[in-house]
């Protein structure tokens, strides 16, 4: 629902299930970089459950976000991508919450304590790779979603739109910087000082160990059921070419001509067989609807339950999700300028 110029509206609604979710537009922006997401529309919508999975002694939200962005051909800036790639969004400037780093107060943290993060990555169109030097993030959730297994890693990796609930020990007392670990992307702003109690000084950081993001590792070894149906989707880019506006494709064709994109039946179980035959990562959104997530490349698993997923460059993956919430459903890639550029499928419901 959209509110006339002006106007306004009141939703009611039943809050469920429990987890990280958030609000956030979903208005189109094309080439106007202050519109929708690029203007910073969203925020945290926390579903509290009845009991503290975590055992966690301090709780802090943290939502990244990109700024000051503009349009450049990349292909003028530095030797690739491709000649025939059209325009990109680069930033100035970026934040957790609304504060710059070293802007605003620190997180104020005291040893022994146990902190959940909550964190988003609201960015119109980048992904994050977070670290706390010296710390380790144990993954209790996903996308709002308790994970099978609640694996610790040094670095989060986040695509728009993806939430990680994680517990932080804090058992190295210090001053240090929560952030991106690219040093221009710290530069920019994307971080946040943690300072332990009567600890003082500068910031410190340092370089976290080289790690891969595996969505695997947060799920279990079991087998799934056989679906009900199958749906292969490829996602191509057309470059627009030097100053001008690429195209997404899924499967051939782009929005509107994506709709429908497939039709499903209420109750049963679907897979989406996706292949990213482009250089680009993409963020595939599911609405209405949690996914299941099957298998990463030729890596099976079960488990691990997402409305997001992030497909990087030339990779495959398989989703499952069952038909349970009829209506009209989208699906699309959550970089805000991919889905203006074609990148969007409705799904039906017969």
């Amino acid at each position: 629902m959209v509110p006339a110029q002006g106007g306004s509206k009141v939703y009611t609604f039943t809050p469920k299930p429990t987890g990280t979710r958030w609000y956030h537009s979903h208005d189109v922006a094309g080439k106007d970089l202050t519109r929708s997401m690029y203007a910073g529309l969203y925020g945290f919508l926390i579903i509290e459950p009845a009991s503290n999975p975590g055992r966690h002694d301090k709780e802090v939200l943290l939502a990244a976000h990109h700024w000051e962005g503009r349009w450049v051909s990349m292909q003028d800036i530095r030797k690739g991508p491709p000649p025939d790639n059209g325009l990109e969004v680069m930033y100035a400037a970026a934040s957790f919450n609304d504060k710059m780093l070293g802007h605003g107060e620190p997180v104020r943290v005291r040893e022994g304590q146990r902190v959940l993060f909550r964190l988003l990555n609201a960015s119109a169109t980048e992904n994050i790779r977070l670290a706390l030097p010296g710390h380790h993030f144990t993954v209790l959730a996903l996308d709002g979603n308790p994970v099978p297994t609640a694996a610790t890693v040094d670095v989060m990796v986040l695509a728009p739109a993806e939430r990680a609930d994680v517990i932080v020990e804090m058992n190295r007392p210090g001053v240090w910087i929560f952030g991106e670990i690219d040093d221009d992307s710290r530069k920019m702003g994307l971080g946040i000082v943690v300072e332990y109690a009567n600890q003082r000084g500068e910031p410190q950081w340092s370089e976290p160990p080289k790690a891969t993001w595996d969505y695997t590792a947060f799920g279990r070894q079991a087998s799934v059921p056989e679906p009900d149906g199958t749906f292969p989707l490829t996602f191509e880019k057309i470059p627009g070419g030097r100053g001008g506006y690429n195209r997404w494709t899924i499967n051939g064709k782009s929005w509107p001509d994506t709709n429908p994109l497939f039709r499903v039946e209420r109750g049963k179980r679907y897979r989406l067989v996706m292949k990213n035959n482009s250089g680009d990562t993409h963020p595939v959104h599911l609405h209405r609807h949690t996914f299941e997530v099957t298998k990463i490349g030729q890596k099976p698993t079960a488990g691990l339950m997402k409305d997001t997923l992030n497909m990087v460059r030339f990779t495959t993956a398989e989703i499952d999700f069952t038909a349970d919430d009829p209506g009209l459903t989208l699906f699309h890639c959550h970089h805000q300028d991919h889905q203006d550029e074609g990148f969007m499928g409705l799904i039906r419901y017969v």
